[in-house]
């Protein structure tokens, strides 16, 4: 199975740090890997502005941090970014916008059990990019499509790449943005977004799935063909566990979860301890095993992560190490309990 399973570790992407060296270092103490995105040291280091790379019509402002959206832009620059389309390095990322992603391409990672990327996804790029009259481009019925054709061009190619580097290379779609799908505007209702989702991972090449921080709808969610989900179950562990149908047929399916359980903010960082880390988390697998779902299958197909990405912290990027250095012996004490090799 390309995606490792067997309670290994990853982390969300978003890092605090303006050492750039300092982030990928953190980012190289887990299990799986992954190259940081780093708004802190640059706007460019924004998910979304790194999604916008060479999308057409984007209007970027790095003195006032702003991105924006112009049909006029985009319709003028359509046709010369249809011109690239059969152009691997034109949505590929830049140097200028990160830092590191070249720096990590560079590394020897073949002896890790996988190695991970990201990008954000369209509906939650879709939602977050205003157009001139401040209406989510997601709206829009000639762009949208664009938008999912372009957005998956671009998580093919970092995919592509990242399989050189290690043939267990996989993706997520970060998609904050799915938790306000259905209680957004009309016109983009759950039957369309099913549809654009679909086709949209239909797509892309494997392994991918989906990272998100909030709560969406967790069987639309899951009923999606990925391969993997990342969410935060520090925060949303009675919710999500009530799901437990359409967790067990993700997991048949073949599907890994990542469950996000040490918090990277300050306050709740410092109230935890291992054993109460260790408690929360088992309680939800207790609760899914009561419900049919089979614990040794689930564990093989589970890895562990921070909770969320957190860039307020006072102590900068301090707390959100301590959370990396967690998991990580968090992972070691579950494999040994339940005898992970």
């Amino acid at each position: 199975m390309p995606i490792p399973g067997n309670l290994l570790t990853t982390a969300m992407a978003v890092m605090p740090h303006t050492d750039a060296e300092r982030a990928l270092e953190t980012a190289l103490s887990v299990d799986v890997p992954y190259w940081p995105q780093l708004p802190n040291y640059s706007y460019y280091e924004d998910m979304y502005v790194q999604a916008a790379e060479h999308f057409p019509g984007i209007l970027l402002d790095m003195d006032k941090r702003t991105l924006k959206f112009s049909v006029d832009k985009f319709i003028s620059e359509l046709e010369e970014s249809l011109g690239h389309f059969d152009d691997p390095s034109y949505f590929d990322i830049s140097r200028e916008y990160s830092v590191v992603y070249h720096r990590f391409l560079e590394m020897d990672l073949s002896e890790r059990p996988a190695v991970r990327g990201q990008l954000e996804g369209p509906i939650s790029f879709g939602f977050n990019v205003l157009d001139q009259d401040e209406r989510p481009i997601l709206f829009d019925d000639t762009v949208r499509p664009f938008m999912f054709e372009f957005m998956a061009k671009r998580i093919n190619v970092q995919l592509e790449r990242l399989k050189t580097l290690n043939e267990n290379a996989f993706m997520f779609v970060d998609e904050p943005g799915l938790q306000y799908l259905f209680s957004a505007m009309s016109g983009y209702n759950d039957l369309k977004a099913k549809g654009d989702l679909d086709l949209f991972f239909s797509m892309l090449d494997r392994p991918c799935g989906i990272h998100l921080c909030g709560n969406p709808d967790w069987d639309f969610l899951l009923g999606l063909n990925l391969d993997i989900l990342s969410l935060d179950i520090y925060t949303n562990a009675e919710i999500f566990s009530s799901y437990a149908p359409s967790i067990k047929r993700f997991l048949d399916n073949g599907g890994v979860i990542v469950w996000g359980i040490v918090p990277t903010g300050f306050e709740a960082f410092e109230k935890e301890n291992m054993n109460s880390l260790t408690a929360q988390l088992e309680n939800v697998w207790q609760i899914l095993a009561k419900k049919g779902i089979d614990i040794s299958l689930m564990l093989q197909r589970s890895m562990l992560s921070p909770a969320t990405c957190c860039l307020v912290n006072p102590d900068k990027e301090k707390t959100v190490e301590k959370a990396f250095s967690v998991v990580q012996k968090l992972s070691g004490i579950l494999r040994a309990k339940y005898d992970i090799l």
